[in-house]
């Protein structure tokens, strides 16, 4: 089974190693076929990457670590500016 990846910006920093990716998707809709815009946000379990709020990141899904946690950080894949 291949693993899925997602790139996303980080929306939360507060909790200690987990960080709130905000991943945005786009989908036509069924019946007005008109593009539209999903944003779905994951717990991702950061131990030694320390992203901060405004980065864009890529994660990977993994084994569940808690209920809400089935996503690491893999990489930083651009940093804030602050």
């Amino acid at each position: 089974m291949a693993v899925k990846e997602k790139i996303g910006i980080v929306v939360s920093d507060k909790m200690q190693d987990t960080k709130i990716v905000a991943v945005n998707d786009r989908v036509t809709h069924k019946r007005y076929s008109k593009v539209i815009t999903r944003t779905k946000r994951y717990a991702a379990h950061d131990s030694r990457i320390n992203a901060s709020v405004g980065d864009t990141v890529k994660i990977r899904e993994i084994a569940p670590l808690s209920k809400t946690k089935n996503w690491v950080l893999t990489s930083v894949l651009g940093k804030t500016k602050t």
